[in-house]
């Protein structure tokens, strides 16, 4: 069929984006700069991905895969790329500017006829577009435009927290949803991928948004009010009336957003909100409230969950009470063991003003409608450790 190179090694890796283009027929060359990973990958000829849904569980074998190192390897991996049909990605969005260095060095080499399909599977906005602008810096405008087509995506698909000495394997969500740009492909003239479980659409922006402020704004807000009221897993925090209720407030307020702004229908959103806060609820998922919450100056950023639909709604005169009040719990994930970000947070808020930690973390401008009310619960939170 042809082959495939996914950058990140990890569960979404392996248990997503992996799965699928296996079962799209491609040799997938999994890269990654984890030594250990990657040699557990290169000595395991296959793994099994269990999909798991309150219908019960479905195991399948996933094989056909190969796997480099890109840190002692580099020039394998270009080799690979420049005979490559698409690359893809799950690193995560801070990581795009270090892969692009040697996706450029691929693309460079590259002499097949055929452009490289390019995709940055990645929960942030236009992820791909970031990907290309780091690859723009290492290579010629005319290897770009001439031997790549870069599409954007939305991915959702819950990996909870596997059970230990799981080895390669991955317990995942049944659900998926992977949406995938098409009109890239058809500006330049060729066909897209042939993988059965991406639905293709000419627009990317509505999917994009309902599902990064429906989907992870539901998710991040149960996590961070289930971490201050001591809840252990996602389903657990659910079954709290209180928070539940908190959570349907605060995607009630996301929904005004995308309906107003997308034209998606108030029943149709109703219904997909009701969709994901069943699935979020599902205990089978034992999805950890600490992997959820994890990164949260990320998630504070400017088009992230939070401050992505708080601000519009502040520019649009449309409610957003609830959101700053999942946004002030954000800010209370702090000092989180293993998780960098809480401990970065927990640093801004005591060494800034209120006023530098606000811009640091929205990067919103001062007279921006929402920034006082940000600035309000930044001040907030900061008071309480004093």
């Amino acid at each position: 069929m042809g082959k495939a190179i996914h950058f990140g090694g990890g569960n979404i890796g392996r248990g997503f984006v992996g799965e699928f283009l296996h079962e799209a027929g491609y040799e997938v060359v999994f890269v990654d700069v984890v030594d250990d990973l990657i040699a557990n990958i290169q000595k395991t000829p296959s793994y099994d991905i269990t999909e798991i849904s309150e219908d019960g569980e479905k195991t399948k074998t996933i094989d056909n895969y190969r796997a480099l190192n890109s840190k002692t390897n580099e020039a394998d991996v270009v080799e690979e790329i420049a005979t490559a049909d698409i690359v893809t990605c799950a690193v995560g969005p801070r990581i795009l500017q270090f892969i692009a260095p040697v996706i450029a060095k691929g693309l460079d080499s590259r002499s097949v006829s055929h452009p490289l399909a390019v995709i940055a599977c990645e929960n942030a906005i236009n992820a791909t577009d970031t990907l290309r602008g780091h690859i723009e810096k290492k290579t010629s405008a005319e290897t770009l435009s001439s031997r790549a087509v870069f599409a954007n995506c939305a991915i959702d698909r819950i990996v909870p927290n596997q059970p230990p000495n799981n080895g390669l394997n991955v317990r995942i969500e049944k659900y998926y949803e992977w949406v995938v740009e098409e009109t890239p492909f058809k500006k330049f003239g060729v066909d897209h991928p042939n993988v059965p479980a991406i639905h293709w659409v000419e627009t990317l922006d509505p999917y994009i948004e309902r599902k990064l402020f429906t989907v992870n704004t539901g998710h991040a807000t149960t996590a961070y009010y289930g971490h201050l009221a001591g809840k252990k897993t996602i389903a657990e925090a659910l079954q709290d009336k209180q928070i539940r209720d908190t959570v349907h407030k605060v995607l009630d307020e996301t929904a005004s957003l995308i309906i107003n702004k997308h034209g998606i229908s108030e029943q149709e959103q109703k219904e997909y909100v009701d969709k994901i806060v069943g699935r979020i609820s599902n205990p089978y998922l034992e999805d950890n409230i600490e992997r959820v919450g994890r990164a949260p100056v990320r998630k504070l950023s400017r088009n992230e969950r939070f401050i992505g639909p708080a601000s519009q709604l502040a520019e649009r005169g449309l409610k957003f009470d609830a959101l700053l009040g999942a946004i002030e719990q954000a800010l209370r994930f702090q000092n989180v063991p293993g998780d960098e970000e809480s401990e970065e947070l927990a640093k801004i808020l005591k060494e800034q003003s209120a006023e530098e930690a606000t811009r640091t973390l929205t990067e919103l401008e001062k007279d921006h409608p929402l920034y006082s009310h940000i600035l309000e619960r930044v001040q907030a939170v900061q008071g309480e450790s004093k």
